[in-house]
């Protein structure tokens, strides 16, 4: 099995609660692939989507470039491919996890076509967007795109 490719190691303030990926694992269905409890860090992993948190104890490897205030992950979000956007949607929900975007059917523009996800953007219990995303296909750029090109 090849690796999946990692984003990460993230700062994870809620990584030393009981249930240190609460929000990540049940809610949203990523596993974990291995953790180090000592070291306070977890590997998790979604549809080959990796992820690395850990909330840094030794200050020798503090990885941190700044201050952190939450919510972390200021301006970016990170998108993660899903099989079935509506039952994690669905999930999101029941959990009360906060929603940032709703779910939505959203088509961009690439190149000469436009390339759609029925997508949804929740942010996790550090702060940071995670936009999960159904690949909807492509097709050919609609009369609308064209005309604000």
């Amino acid at each position: 099995m090849r690796p999946a490719p990692a984003v990460g190691p993230a700062g994870a303030s809620g990584i030393c609660c009981s249930n240190p990926w609460c929000g990540r694992t049940e809610v949203l269905g990523f596993s974990v692939r291995y953790a180090r409890q000592e070291e306070r860090f977890a590997y998790l992993d979604l549809n080959g989507a990796a992820l690395m948190i850990e909330q840094t104890i030794e200050h020798a490897r503090t990885l941190v470039a700044g201050d952190l205030d939450y919510p972390f992950g200021r301006g970016i979000n990170l998108q993660i491919s899903v099989d079935n956007v509506d039952a994690l949607y669905a999930q999101a929900q029941a959990a009360g996890s906060r929603i940032f975007l709703p779910l939505e059917e959203r088509w961009y523009r690439r190149h000469e076509e436009e390339v759609g996800n029925r997508q949804f953007m929740v942010m996790d219990p550090d702060g940071y967007l995670l936009r999960l995303a159904q690949d909807l296909g492509v097709r050919p750029m609609s009369v609308a795109s064209t005309s604000t090109s």
